[in-house]
């Protein structure tokens, strides 16, 4: 099989109808949700309902968070460009727009990938339409998600849950979450699964808030749950404890929300590309793509290093979600992609805000803001340090045991 560069044609025109969206619809709103933190968008519910009508008619192509799911047909052997495809070219298209406002999406949250990366094929349908945010991250770890302590104990056709998870994006105005809990912490690793919870169960309480530096349109949560009481079918994928397979299982969604991530610092980043190119030209500086970066001025030397910086992240995502439409193993790639795209977002947006000067930093433009969006992305999914650890263990072929 052979990678083509170019954007597929066939998601071309989805491509270009977010973007119209993002424009259009999410710039004009993005500095007033920006002020207004914890207000809930509104304008949110239109857009929702505007993607369920294209993933109801097949138009979508998986666009958004809930067309990440692997084909299970081993048999085609034809090259795809599908719904992981779709996705990270859409959110990208998204978050070019706002990034805030793109993670406070309903029904298109990083839990909706969660499910769509690991559950069968039942509880796809009967979750259908749910809003499901996504519980990792405790109190007392944040990038090794192998430290899980939220427990979930069977008892008869139910499990039971208990544990404590902050930094939950979109928490408190979800329907349901996901939730990561081990069976067995005398098992580690393998005995962590996800469990979908509805909001609605008893013993679930989001206890507060997070004010935070960016992506302020997008609620953050703290959540308890005490004794909270789940259908045993609500453990998503293999009920089994396969400590073979180790933490590989639970691996797997990161597998297909990493490349999401690393489309929106791409997207984010693009936004910071164009204004800025744009504010230079008004300046009187030229980019001048004929000519070599070492004889133009320093400003555009810059942005053009940026640009370089900007291609390679944007084409190491587009990799990790056509190896993953394509049934290839891309949890290297994903990690590759998080970590290129992470990085280079937030120094992109940050260079945009120094290359514009004052112009940058205040609030009459919107690069102050993208540099502040920006840097999330370079932490949640796994931080930048994590995903080079976990490249880093790939390509050398050593265990997490054998390199820490």
């Amino acid at each position: 099989m052979a990678i083509n560069l170019e954007d597929p044609k066939k998601l071309r025109g989805i491509r270009d109808q977010v973007h119209q969206v993002a424009m259009n619809m999410l710039r004009p709103i993005s500095r007033k949700y920006d002020l207004a933190e914890h207000e809930y968008p509104k304008e949110l519910d239109m857009l929702a309902a505007m993607a369920d009508g294209l993933a109801e008619s097949g138009a979508g192509e998986g666009a958004g968070a809930t067309g990440v799911r692997r084909s299970a047909d081993a048999d085609d052997k034809s090259v795809k460009n599908g719904s992981n495809m779709a996705s990270v070219m859409t959110v990208a298209e998204m978050c070019w727009g706002d990034t805030g406002l793109t993670l406070g999406m309903p029904r298109q949250g990083l839990g909706n990938s969660a499910i769509a990366s690991v559950a069968n094929d039942e509880q796809l349908k009967r979750f259908e339409g749910t809003w499901a945010s996504m519980a990792i991250t405790e109190p007392s770890f944040g990038s090794d998600s192998a430290q899980v302590s939220t427990t979930a104990v069977k008892d008869g056709d139910e499990y039971v849950i208990n544990g404590e998870k902050i930094f939950v994006t979109s928490g408190d105005r979800s329907d349901s979450i996901v939730v990561w809990a081990t069976l067995d912490k005398s098992l580690g690793r393998a005995a962590i699964k996800s469990f979908l919870v509805p909001k609605s169960t008893p013993g679930v309480k989001v206890e507060r808030l997070e004010h935070k530096l960016g992506i302020r349109a997008s609620d953050t949560a703290v959540i308890t749950f005490t004794d909270a009481r789940v259908p045993a079918a609500n453990l998503l994928g293999s009920p089994e404890i396969n400590t073979a397979e180790g933490f590989a299982g639970a691996m797997a969604t990161f597998d297909n929300t990493r490349p999401l991530v690393a489309a929106m610092a791409v997207g984010c980043a693009r936004a910071s590309l164009d204004l800025t190119r744009e504010l230079l030209a008004k300046a009187g500086v030229e980019v001048d793509y004929d000519r070599p970066a070492a004889v133009q001025t320093a400003a555009a030397s810059k942005f053009l290093q940026m640009e370089a910086d900007w291609e390679g992240a944007y084409l190491l995502t587009l990799q990790a979600a056509w190896m993953a439409d394509n049934r290839k193993p891309n949890s290297l790639e994903a990690s590759m992609a998080k970590a290129k795209a992470g990085r280079v977002g937030s120094d992109i947006t940050l260079s945009c805000v120094e290359l514009c000067g004052s112009v940058g930093y205040d609030e009459n433009e919107l690069l102050e803001k993208w540099a502040r969006d920006s840097k999330i992305l370079d932490i949640f999914e796994g931080t930048q340090q994590i995903q080079q650890l976990i490249v880093a263990r790939r390509v050398l072929g050593l265990s997490s045991a054998e390199l820490k």
